[in-house]
């Protein structure tokens, strides 16, 4: 049993899949209102980094959160996902305009997805590194257009869903498929493991 700190319904069931009991943590993330994770890189900082810097974050503020609570001391696991190309991170779009310009400049690159899976318990943070090469095929004005119209790109990094309509576009994926989904299954096992919480 563990807290999941995510409202990802990709990474919730993710973790179903490897049979992982969990509760979930929410973090405050709605536009708007204070947030308790700011997802922004700083001035020159490495994508893996960034991700890396964010999934520990994640972790320590749902820590700070079931302190807070009150609730039963168990660890605490949260993830973050970007897209890069050319060394830019391409985060969730921030609108319609902003989902199109991603998928304009995706279309026809090989980009990489990173996701780091980090694990709070007691004192210590511990992380998993997943990177994966995605190839995206040329995808037209109207294609993209009709993709950003079913409103699936706007809750995800790089504004595509490799399970969802955009698989459509994708011809090759050289790693993780759950990893650029989320939550890189193999790398959250192992995590899992290392600390003493094998999944089989």
């Amino acid at each position: 049993m563990l807290y999941l700190a995510s409202r990802s319904p990709r990474r919730q069931e993710l973790l179903r899949q490897l049979g992982v009991a969990f509760a979930e943590i929410r973090l405050r993330e709605a536009p708007g209102r204070h947030r308790d994770v700011v997802e922004e890189a700083r001035d020159g900082e490495p994508p893996l980094h960034y991700v890396e810097r964010i999934a520990r974050t994640k972790a320590q503020v749902g820590w700070q959160r079931l302190e807070q609570r009150k609730l039963p001391p168990l660890p605490v696991l949260s993830a973050d996902t970007e897209v890069v190309l050319d060394g830019i991170i391409f985060g969730k779009p921030a609108d319609a305009d902003d989902a199109r310009a991603m998928l304009a400049k995706l279309s026809g690159r090989k980009h990489e997805v990173i996701t780091v899976v980090a694990l709070r318990w007691q004192d210590e943070v511990e992380i998993a590194v997943c990177v994966s090469t995605v190839t995206m095929r040329k995808v037209n004005a109207g294609e993209i257009e009709r993709y950003v119209a079913t409103e699936e790109p706007f809750d995800k990094a790089g504004a595509y869903a490799i399970q969802g309509r955009a698989a459509a576009f994708i011809t090759r994926l050289d790693g993780s498929y759950s990893g650029v989904m989320g939550l890189p299954l193999a790398e959250t096992a192992a995590l899992l493991a290392r600390t003493g919480r094998p999944v089989l």
